[in-house]
């Protein structure tokens, strides 16, 4: 082998230069060449790749996003776009490629790798936490710390005022954020997909509160929440709310329920993008650094198919089929924590 490549797909999150910094670097170190591609499949598709090397990858470990740039494009279904990555991939001299993203890239990748058209290797990138295979996938802490430190401010001014506060947080599909930084943010109630809301029992649980001489409440959500009445008001069936993308839609459902059934003045604020931007933390910086590192030492030893895993705090690797075959639920016992601290008690 003597060179790999690297590209950053779908979404992007903080993190992802530290995996391209740490790529080149152990690259490097074992003799490859390494080409960046740009934007994602789109990079391969349009043939846009340059070289990387030591200067052009110094000082950006605490940046966000990624240097290479990202795209949604999804090649899958388009046999003129799977012809060129093919034609290019091959004319490139590409002898792996790795592949830093998040589910939809990797069933990309995965799809490619068993065809025969690129020789893969997965890195793990969700701040969503959602990806089966993994404890952690980076850009996940930096997402929960950016969403606490909200909260935090949020509380304050909920107190001052004797507001119920709706934060909506990212979680299409899963409520690992949510979680982790409502229970980080002392959150009285927390409202994730994985668990049906139903309002009555949220408008009580308010009042209960209110009887208890609390007149302001914190309730994180996230975004991919099903609500009583929400998705049938909507028109959508959850699926195609998935499609849609409707960010921002269902905080607001949830703070005007709120007000009209009970009285209490209610505020939302959506975090959006927020969560996606910034500096990313040190854990983020660390994990993307030893994920890169990880994935030059499987390309070294031609491991394809394979996604670099995080499990017990050790960096081992998985297959990347069995990453991307079923999404990782929240963890019950970071709900049962929750439901200690919660507005019922």
């Amino acid at each position: 082998m003597k060179k790999i490549g690297i590209l950053t797909g779908g979404a992007d999150c903080p993190g992802l230069n530290s995996v391209i910094r740490a790529v080149v670097r152990k690259g490097l170190q074992e003799g490859f060449v390494v080409t960046g591609i740009k934007n994602g499949w789109l990079g391969l598709i349009e043939n846009d790749m340059r070289v990387l090397d030591v200067k052009s990858t110094t000082g950006i470990l605490d940046r966000g996003g990624t240097i290479l740039g990202t795209s949604r494009v999804n090649p899958l279904g388009n046999d003129d776009h799977i012809r060129k990555i093919k034609e290019n991939y091959q004319r490139s001299g590409i002898d792996a490629l790795i592949v830093v993203g998040g589910e939809e890239t990797l069933k990309i990748a995965h799809f490619l790798h068993k065809h025969d058209i690129i020789r893969a290797v997965g890195v793990p990138k969700s701040i969503d936490n959602a990806l089966s295979g993994t404890d952690y996938a980076f850009g996940f802490d930096t997402a929960v710390n950016i969403a606490t430190q909200c909260i935090d401010r949020l509380h304050t001014t909920a107190e001052s005022h004797h507001r119920i506060m709706v934060i909506e947080v990212m979680g299409l599909y899963t409520g690992w954020i949510a979680l982790e930084a409502g229970i980080a943010g002392g959150a009285d109630i927390i409202l994730i997909p994985e668990i049906p809301v139903n309002l009555h029992e949220l408008y009580d649980l308010l009042h209960e509160r209110h009887k208890r001489g609390k007149p302001f409440s914190i309730i994180v959500i996230s975004e991919g929440t099903k609500i009583d009445g929400y998705l049938s008001r909507s028109g959508m069936g959850n699926e195609l709310m998935a499609e849609k993308r409707r960010f921002g839609s269902v905080g607001e459902y949830l703070a005007k329920a709120i007000e009209d059934n009970t009285s209490y003045e209610t505020r939302v604020t959506v975090l959006g993008y927020i969560q996606r931007g910034g500096t990313p933390t040190s854990f983020d910086r660390v994990l993307g650094t030893r994920f890169g590192v990880k994935a030059v030492e499987l390309a070294k030893e031609q491991k394809f198919g394979k996604m670099v895993s995080l499990k017990d705090n050790k960096i081992c690797s998985v297959d990347i089929e069995e990453a991307v075959r079923e999404r990782k639920q929240v963890s019950p016992e970071l709900v049962e924590i929750a439901d200690i601290f919660s507005a019922r008690h």
